[in-house]
This record gives C-alpha cells, structure tokens and sequence, in this order.
C-alpha cells in the first residue's frame, strides 16, 4: 500500500500524540480536549485517526473518504495537528492496537500518548487484544461528563494498578506503559446531534470548525438523516 499522508509528525520528537475516533463529522468536542493534552504534556502536535471499518459499532453512515475530507478540512492551517489517513485507506476492521503496530514499526522507541475519552477508557478491557496496547503506547485518560476514569471493572483495574502517573514527564521518559488521566473543558456536543440537526435543516455554526461546515454544505452530507 502506498503512503499518502503528510506524515511529518513522525520525524518530531517527544510523544506522538494520537486521537482516533468515527469524526462523523468531527467538532470542537473532538478537537479542544485534544489541544488540551498536547498542551499539558508539552508535545508538538496531535495526530488525529478517522476511523475507517470500526469493529465496535455499526457502520458509520458517512464513508471514510468524507469523514477523512473532514478531518482533513478542520485543521488546515494548523501546524499542531495533522491527520493520519491509514486506517481509511488499511483493508479490514481499524482495531487500535493495528494503527499502534504500524506507528510502533516506524518510530521505534519514540513515546506514544493515545488519547482515548473517559466512556471508551473503562471498557478498555473489551478492546481487540487490550493486553497489548500498553506495550505499545500511553494512555491519556480524558474525563467525559458523566464517566469517571476510576471507574475500573477486573481484569482492567488490575492491569493499570501500577500504571498511573500524575507526571507528564513520565510520558517523556519511557516509550509507553503510563496512563495518565486530564480534566479538559468539557464541551458536551455530539455528532448524532449535529448530523440530527443537519438533517433537519438547521446550522451547525459554533459546533464544528467553519470549513467542516462548508464541505458537509458542498457534499450534501446528512441531509438524509444519516
């Protein structure tokens, strides 16, 4: 498979910070959290990964190639992200530890932070190959209303008793293996409500960055419903 991603981020140095998700569309409840993390550890950018087939769920209705556009559109300009299109373009189920596998193959021992949100972290236990991903990554930990990162059901408590830090220099120190929990504002918008409300003819301005805006206008997305 070719490479087609700007993948620049992988010649910088310190933890290489990544945010995955369905981004259908992706909003400022995606992006500010992410700014957060990268500003409390110190890194130089995030990497954001629009998830292409997730395994978890059921299809999103929008295809990879738009929610990719998507993502792509939100950060133009913005030298402290970029997006990663590999699992758009991989064949097969986007499990994580996949993505974490491939970075792992090109950054060597370089540290990575995988920001995941408080509701997805405690079911980590449920994930394809969980065991693995510490091997692979750190975790950062981002507390979403109404779920509390401690919330912890076995054998997951067990797995991060001896993981957490409250420094972020840990994260600077060692390749992966930390898990680390951040407070970020909390901005309670949901793209379920953003696609409900594109479909029923309302605007979706302040929820989603201006040029999101524009290419779900060009493309006639969720007009549908879907």
């Amino acid at each position: 498979m070719t490479e087609q991603s700007p993948l620049s981020a992988l010649a910088g140095e310190g933890p290489l910070l990544l945010f995955g998700g369905t981004f259908d569309p992706i909003h400022l409840g995606h992006l500010r959290p992410a700014e957060e993390v990268r500003q409390r550890v110190g890194a130089e950018r995030v990497m954001l990964v629009p998830c292409g087939d997730p395994p978890h769920r059921p299809p999103p209705g929008t295809s990879g190639e738009h929610r990719l556009a998507m993502a792509q559109a939100a950060v133009r300009g913005r030298a402290t992200v970029e997006v990663l299109d590999w699992e758009v373009r991989a064949s097969g189920p986007s499990y994580t530890v996949r993505t974490l596998e491939w970075l792992r193959e090109r950054l060597g021992s370089r540290p990575i932070l995988t920001i995941i949100g408080s509701d997805a972290f405690t079911q980590l236990h449920h994930w394809y190959q969980w065991e693995r991903l510490l091997e692979l990554t750190h975790i950062a930990a981002v507390r979403r209303p109404g779920t509390a990162v401690d919330a912890l059901e076995s054998p997951l408590a067990e797995a991060l008793a001896d993981r957490w830090t409250e420094e972020a220099a840990t994260l600077w120190q060692q390749s992966a293996g930390a898990v680390m929990a951040f407070d970020v504002t909390r901005l309670d918008i949901s793209a379920t409500a953003i696609r409900a409300s594109v479909a029923a003819g309302k605007s979706p301005r302040f929820l989603i960055p201006r040029d999101v805006e524009e290419y779900i206008t060009a493309h006639g997305l969720y007009r549908d419903g879907t």
